[in-house]
């Protein structure tokens, strides 16, 4: 959305730069305040809609091209009401090349089913204008006109239209794939494992038992001779030291089945985004979640464990703004911005609703002191924090740090 955002609103400028000494030529057979309004109307939207196409939401992004493209509708009203019939010296008034403009901008801000209403309320319009201000009237020349105006704008709907969909198609592939890759990962590492493990009892601890039970078989009748190292219990003394050798490497190594931090499922920066958005959205698709990297990003390694434990923190934070933020008759802003680093990650839930006194919030609101911060304690290198103020939102930070440090 942004980058078509931006496109659209680099290319209205330049269109307006391109068409300004037609508009000033065609002014001089019109009223003087005719060209300077028209071409405000017609290209004054479209530097607003590059600006605020660079940090702006998708919804202002809409309305500013919505807003882009009734304004050129509003050029055209006013074109035969201040310009006199056949009085321009030209083939054609210079709005009428400018209708693609125009549906581009109601194509970004609408559904399809308004921009198709656009595009035949447009057509006919500069149609009319064109054949009022300076063709001759007839059934065949308004007929080519309307056809020459709405066919290169067809071509626009349809692009952005395609461009849109494919957008729209990219990111549920992308959420879905990120989804399985995490599942996949996980029970890859759960069978690795079993594996793993099943060959340890077989290979280790029932190979010593096996020799354990066998020692006793194997001391040798009659008492030792004189001076000989009195015999162990189960087996000679050599025999005993063996087996007490491969029990303890047995030991260890179930010792470090248990204790050994081994990460076989974990994500990338990539799919660590991809597991936290389809997180945030799977509980509310409208918030806005907008990802920055530094260098280094894509050393990031999150075990699944870990994405799953900060994705619930987040979550709750998600739904105690939904549930407490609200504010009667005002819309709320709710915005995730996930910032990676090299070997960390950083959340921070932002919403400009209610708020509330931080130091007021009792012990036992699980919300807050368990679902969150207390998730996010639990886990090595993480770390969260709540701001909050009556009147001035609420924001949620959570930090994790593969190093172990936040």
């Amino acid at each position: 959305m942004r980058r078509l955002g931006l496109s659209m609103g680099l290319g209205g400028v330049i269109m307006g730069l391109v068409t300004m000494p037609e508009i000033v030529e065609q002014g001089h057979d019109a009223p003087g305040w005719w060209s300077p309004v028209a071409a405000v109307l017609t290209f004054g939207g479209f530097p607003v809609l590059a600006a605020v196409s660079v940090r702006s939401r998708p919804a202002v992004i809409r309305v500013v091209s919505g807003l882009t493209a009734l304004s050129f509708l509003l050029a055209l009203a006013i074109t035969p009401i201040a310009v006199q019939p056949h009085t321009l010296d030209a083939s054609s008034v210079w709005l009428y090349r400018m209708l693609p403009l125009g549906m581009l901008a109601a194509a970004l801000a609408w559904r399809l089913l308004f921009s198709v209403v656009y595009l035949l309320v447009g057509s006919t319009a500069v149609a009319f204008v064109n054949v009022y201000l300076v063709e001759q009237f007839s059934t065949m020349s308004a007929l080519s006109g309307l056809l020459r105006a709405s066919g290169l704008a067809t071509l626009f709907l349809w692009c952005v239209t395609c461009a849109q969909g494919a957008g729209a198609r990219v990111d549920r592939e992308s959420a879905v794939a990120g989804r399985r890759a995490a599942a996949t990962a996980a029970s890859t590492a759960r069978d690795h494992e079993r594996a793993r493990f099943a060959a340890l009892i077989h290979d280790a601890v029932l190979s010593t038992l096996l020799d354990a039970s066998r020692g006793a078989e194997d001391v040798p009748a009659g008492p030792p001779p004189a001076g000989a190292p009195k015999p162990c219990p189960g087996g000679s003394p050599g025999e005993v030291s063996v087996l007490r050798r491969q029990a303890q490497s047995t030991l260890d190594q179930l010792d470090e089945i248990r204790v050994e931090v081994r990460e076989p499922d974990v994500l990338d920066a990539r799919s660590a985004v991809i597991f936290l958005r389809s997180a945030v959205h799977e509980i509310n698709p409208g918030i806005r979640f907008a990802t920055r990297t530094w260098p280094g990003f894509d050393d990031l390694r999150m075990p699944v464990a870990v994405a799953g434990t900060v994705a619930a923190a987040l979550g709750e934070a998600v739904r105690n703004s939904l549930r407490h933020a609200t504010i009667p008759g005002q819309p709320v802003h709710r915005t995730v911005t996930c910032t990676i680093s090299a070997g960390s990650i950083r959340l921070v839930f932002n919403d400009d609703g209610a708020g509330f006194d931080v130091a007021q919030v009792s012990a036992d609101r699980l919300g807050i002191s368990v679902s969150i911060l207390g998730r996010m304690r639990q886990l090595a290198g993480g770390a969260g924090f709540v701001e909050s103020q009556p009147g001035e939102g609420t924001t949620v930070t959570l930090v994790w740090g593969g190093d172990g440090s936040a």
